[in-house]
């Protein structure tokens, strides 16, 4: 039977039982703080297993694509692991339970009409106290009892070992299928997990059964489909081999499977699939969580491909084969396949030019090991490796024992746990608590009337008081005892918007008589509205009638900058290209944050662009709309839909004009002209292969052409210039800067030739745009601190051209007049001189000039006045010297309080700050003195 096929007979079996069939969730839930990557099916059933929301239906199945890292080390070595696979599942919430998941189970694996299994073939596993689960096996089902093992709880509970260990909550027994291989093998296909119990406490007695019981089944299919088709690995089912089949070809590497370059292919064939869904999702390989993730797989796909003889990048070139075997589950991979493959080459490429470096660094740890006759490679060493080069710890491990050498792999793992926390890679609890959580079981959701309305009357269903660790519910809060604490309120109706959508959440009042809540930010809870805030007024208690009231002029400028966002998407896609996807956003009032995919930063010339196409949308003056419709008339009708994105159905399509339709729950305009006036205050880069645009509209950004003008005219007045002189000024005093610079390296360059004044016509808004943004980007500050960066720049001008003008005045010295100084004692070549004028960087370059050119050992010690009142010492020995126990440390510690001073450094070369610059000459004899003495012992 073919995967495929598999897949679907799957789906259509459990609808044939009354499930409705639901899509799979995205790869990565952003929804869920708790999880990196989905890891199973039940995730996107968490709030119906809990009863927190409305439930639309109690029977449901999918097909959720999973990624898992935590058996990472196995991909590729076993049969069966993977990081993404596909798991089937069939939930009900409240409905039927463990005698109908046992029987469809059962009946869909054995009936010919489905998958046909010889029940010869399958064993089960029951939580050895379910005696339940056991008696519809056997009684039931008709399993003799040799083929029903009874487990620990480690091994059929779910969370494992929950009775004894936690966590507190939902939990329950489960039930595993196995089917044998035709070598006699047992692999595990499918676990029915029954959540009928929920755990308090320590035991014993701390499994109280739940009111409504739950059933949670995972089926892998891969797995499934191996069992099916008779291969011995995963790996060569049909959706997977050809993939396989694609790396070899292009590693130009046989498979065979038992060998070393077998396992690594299969780790390649996995880690690319994995990437090539999340990248297509817009998960693109980065420094934290889900991207970190990414990156580490790709690199360690790289690092196979290193060792089998590449030096180029590869993977991208399996891409259009995912998508290709992935077609009939996944269609929409295709239509990304060389956004996908051109972000997989890019990190291919970064990485090929740092691998070398990787295996260098082993090869130290190796010379390191073997001075110290040391046998165990340290696991924080290996982690460490992992983290900057990407290098996997097996392959450590087997470099390591090519020299008989151990491998920490308990160290490795704790230094990778530790890094997990650090960078946010750990998961948080499963299922949260807390007051919100009680208040989301009893009322479900909070009716949203923003659309339409601004005020409304509501009802008060809650109220929390205190921070996260010690938020409570109270019936009733008055002033007096509201003090300072954080408030929030939950009401049965709101017009205030909580945030979503990228969308900032609504402030405003909520009142009733001489009682007032000031509303400071709404948020949401699953379904509920938080309305978050401090009490001014009177009291507030549950049950209480109210009226809630948005504040209107910060709404309208959050719905001018979400009107626009949209304008804003559609213009990025008609100057960069369709790739420019949504990567992320933030409104708030008058004021835009927009994320996409792009390579490279954006010219001058598309920023024009992308405003005219802005300002002709808005000027058009097109109506905005928006209606709720079913998912599949939003697509037909071209809504704009964000991979990586899981959307409810129906769903609300908002459209402006004729040239955007866009899938979103936000508050909007009704014309586009009401936006007034957009305007780019910036386009940076976010990471990798991410491009940020921040935009003002409305009044806002009408006062930022205002402070153009006149941050111009400072700029100009700073700069004693005309404003359309500002460029070639800037150009002309960073061009001062680094001839000054230049002319104290010591390297006897002469003064630069400066660039020449021009002058453009400064009258037009966008010429005076573009002169502060040339100025900013030749300064690198934002346009608003231009100011500041200038007068930084002017000081530093002016103690640069003090210090060559020293320089100057003390002559021409250089490292050969210094060693012409040189005094020989004890056949070492001493110079001690003061050195007017001279920077830090240039005294230190003279002595490593000075022991470079001196065959004798040389002993160098430079003392300068930097200011009114500060002193450098800079000291500097041979190798020779610091051989013989000498310090340049130990050395200028001497010298260094004659001038009211300390310092240190290393032996070979010191430095030491002093505030007594009149005792220059005694501190130069005193370090002649001191080095005599020294050179003496």
């Amino acid at each position: 039977m073919k995967t495929d096929e598999l897949r679907e007979k799957y789906l259509a079996f459990f609808e044939s039982k009354g499930h409705t069939r639901q899509p799979s969730d995205v790869l990565v839930p952003t929804w869920d703080p708790s999880v990196l990557f989905t890891p199973a099916g039940m995730n996107q059933f968490k709030d119906h297993f809990l009863g927190k929301v409305k439930l639309d239906f109690t029977r449901a199945t999918t097909c959720q694509k999973c990624l898992r890292t935590g058996d990472i080390e196995n991909v590729g070595r076993t049969a069966y692991h993977h990081t993404f696979f596909e798991m089937l599942g069939n939930f009900s919430f409240g409905d039927y339970f463990k005698q109908e998941a046992v029987a469809w189970a059962w009946e869909f694996l054995t009936d010919k009409k489905w998958l046909g299994i010889d029940p010869q073939r399958l064993k089960v596993t029951v939580y050895k106290d379910d005696d339940e689960a056991a008696k519809i096996w056997n009684e039931k089902i008709g399993l003799p009892t040799s083929r029903i093992a009874r487990m620990e709880e480690d091994e059929n509970f779910w969370p494992a070992s929950a009775p004894s260990l936690g966590p507190d909550g939902v939990c329950g027994p489960c039930s595993e299928i196995y089917y044998q291989l035709d070598n006699g093998k047992d692999v595990e296909i499918w676990n029915l997990v029954f959540t009928q119990f929920n755990r308090i406490g320590d035991p014993p007695d701390n499994l109280r059964p739940l009111p409504s019981k739950n059933i949670d089944t995972g089926m892998g299919l891969e797995r499934t489909a191996s069992v099916l088709q008779n291969v011995p690995t995963n790996f060569h089912i049909d959706i997977l081999r050809p993939i396989l089949d694609a790396a070899a070809e292009v590693c130009s590497v046989k498979y065979e499977y038992e060998s070393d370059n077998g396992r690594r292919l299969r780790r390649i064939t996995d880690h690319i699939r994995a990437c090539a869904f999340a990248v297509h999702e817009n998960i693109l390989p980065g420094p934290k969580k889900a991207r970190y993730v990414i990156k580490r797989l790709l690199r360690r796909a790289v690092l196979d491909g290193h060792q089998m003889g590449l030096r180029d990048p590869f993977l991208y070139q399996l891409v259009p084969t995912v998508a290709t075997s992935m077609a009939a589950g996944y269609p929409e991979l295709k239509s990304t396949v060389e956004r996908v493959a051109e972000v997989i080459r890019k990190e291919e490429n970064d990485f090929f030019s740092t691998i070398g470096g990787g295996l260098e660094r082993i090869e130290r740890v190796f010379e390191s090991m073997q001075e110290s006759s040391a046998v165990m490679v340290d696991g924080s060493e290996a982690a460490s490796l992992y983290q900057t080069y990407g290098v996997p710890p097996e392959l450590f491990q087997s470099l390591a024992a090519e020299r008989s050498l151990t491998f920490d792999w308990d160290g490795y793992r704790a230094a990778m746990e530790k890094h997990e926390k650090v960078s946010g890679g750990g998961r948080s609890e499963l299922f949260a608590t807390g007051p919100l959580e009680t208040l989301k079981e009893a009322l479900r959701r909070t009716e949203f009337l923003g659309y339409d309305k601004i005020e409304s009357s509501a009802q008060v269903k809650g109220i929390v008081v205190g921070e996260e660790d010690d938020a409570h519910l109270v019936n009733e809060l008055k002033v007096k005892d509201a003090k300072d604490q954080l408030v929030r309120i939950v009401l049965d109706r709101s017009p205030c918007y909580g945030e979503g959508g990228g969308q900032v959440g609504d402030s405003g009042t909520i009142f009733a008589d001489d009682s007032l809540f000031e509303i400071t930010d709404t948020q949401r809870a699953g379904d509920l509205l938080v309305h978050i805030g401090k009490l001014k007024t009177g009291h507030f208690s549950a049950g209480m009638h109210v009226t809630v009231k948005v504040d209107v002029a910060r709404r309208d400028g959050i719905r001018r900058a979400h009107s626009a966002t949209h304008i804003l998407h559609h213009a990025l896609q008609t100057i960069v290209g369709e790739h420019a996807q949504q990567q992320g956003s933030k409104v708030d009032a008058d004021w835009l944050r927009f994320d996409f995919t792009n390579q490279q930063a954006l010219s001058d010339e598309q920023i024009r662009a992308i405003e005219t196409i802005v300002a002709e949308k808005v000027q058009r003056a097109d109506p905005i709309s928006w209606k709720t419709v079913p998912l599949a008339e939003a697509r037909q009708a071209g809504a704009m839909m964000l991979f990586g994105e899981k959307y409810p159905d129906p769903v609300r399509m908002v459209s402006m004009g004729e040239f955007s339709k866009e899938l979103c729950g936000g508050t909007h305009l009704t014309n586009t002209s009401q936006v007034e006036q957009f305007e780019v205050i910036a386009e940076e880069s976010v990471s990798a292969g991410t491009r940020r645009v921040v935009a003002f509209t409305g009044q806002r950004a009408k006062t930022h052409r205002q402070q153009i003008q006149t941050l111009l005219t400072a700029t100009a007045k700073a700069l004693a210039c005309q404003p359309g002189e500002v460029s070639a000024h800037v150009a002309r005093l960073t061009s001062e800067i680094r001839s000054l610079k230049k002319q104290l390296s010591g390297s006897g360059a002469a003064a630069d030739e400066l660039p020449a004044i021009t002058k453009v016509d400064a009258n037009g808004y966008l010429t005076q745009r573009a002169i502060l943004r040339d100025a900013a980007r030749m300064l690198n500050v934002a346009t608003e601190e231009i100011p500041t960066r200038l007068a930084a720049l002017e000081e530093e001008k002016s103690r640069l051209a003090q210090q060559v003008t020293a320089l100057q005045a003390s002559g021409n010295i250089s490292a050969e007049s210094l060693l012409q100084s040189a005094a020989s004692i004890a056949g070492v070549a001493v110079v001690v001189v003061e050195t007017p004028g001279a920077t830090p960087n240039l005294m230190r370059q003279w002595i490593d000039q000075i022991r470079q050119k001196c065959k004798e050992p040389t002993a160098v010690l430079f003392a300068n006045k930097t200011g009114e009142d500060k002193v450098l010492l800079v000291a500097g020995i041979s190798k020779a010297l610091q051989d013989r126990g000498l310090s340049a440390s130990d050395w200028i510690g001497q010298v260094a309080p004659i001038v009211g001073g300390g310092g240190g450094g290393k032996a070979d070369l010191a430095q030491a700050g002093g505030k007594f610059p009149d005792k220059i000459p005694e501190a130069v004899a005193a370090a002649k003195k001191s080095i005599t003495e020294m050179l003496a012992k």
